[in-house]
């Protein structure tokens, strides 16, 4: 079976009425699927689906499975990797964003699982404005000089924007809050063995 480069697009609702059959994969940090994702989802963060390919390797190959996360950018670059692995996959096409835009049901885990934590985008936009606004006071209370650091955020989001990346998503998401705890991944590729 030849595996397609370009990853294959499965709309919301395509993606309702099939998801009993579906192994679905988010691959948003674990503070942003804590805070709302597809029944069913396994949490495995883009940064850990190269350790979690023979789990998704073996899910793949006893049925279609579909990989989310906000909007679809993390989802389409997480198939690319799996589809040059051998491994076909579809993304959902808005992500999880057209699902809740849908109406559709999102679970969260209860409070004692997870904490509920921000989007990636709204930790990007936080952490953009504090630096920004950081920047102006320090150059207009120390020294001009430090206006350099608002500046530089904005570089860096103009930068973002045009080729479609985020080196300051990159950084957040190292951070020990959008990391799975091992036992957690363990937990979660133990369930992608069985089915």
């Amino acid at each position: 079976m030849t595996v397609p480069s370009i990853p294959v697009p499965l709309a919301v609702e395509q993606a309702r009425s099939r998801l009993d059959e579906l192994t679905v994969i988010d691959v948003r940090t674990p503070g942003e699927y804590a805070s709302g994702h597809l029944p069913g989802a396994l949490n495995i963060p883009l940064d850990r689906v190269g350790q979690a390919l023979p789990e998704i390797r073996h899910a793949a190959e006893r049925g279609e499975v579909l990989v989310v996360c906000a909007s679809g950018g993390r989802s389409a670059k997480a198939c690319v990797y799996l589809a040059r692995q051998g491994v076909a996959a579809a993304t959902l096409t808005g992500g999880t964003g057209a699902w809740a835009a849908a109406g559709h049901e999102l679970h969260r885990p209860t409070a004692c699982e997870t904490p509920t934590g921000w989007s990636m985008e709204r930790q990007v936009r936080f952490t953009a404005g504090t630096l920004v606004l950081l920047g102006l006071a320090l150059g207009l209370l120390v020294h001009p000089a430090l206006l350099i650091l608002p500046a530089g955020v904005a570089g860096g989001l103009v930068f973002s924007a045009l080729t479609d990346t985020c080196g300051m998503a990159v950084l957040l998401g190292k951070l020990p809050h959008n990391r799975p705890r091992a036992a957690r991944l363990d937990a979660t590729l133990e369930t992608l063995r069985s089915r």
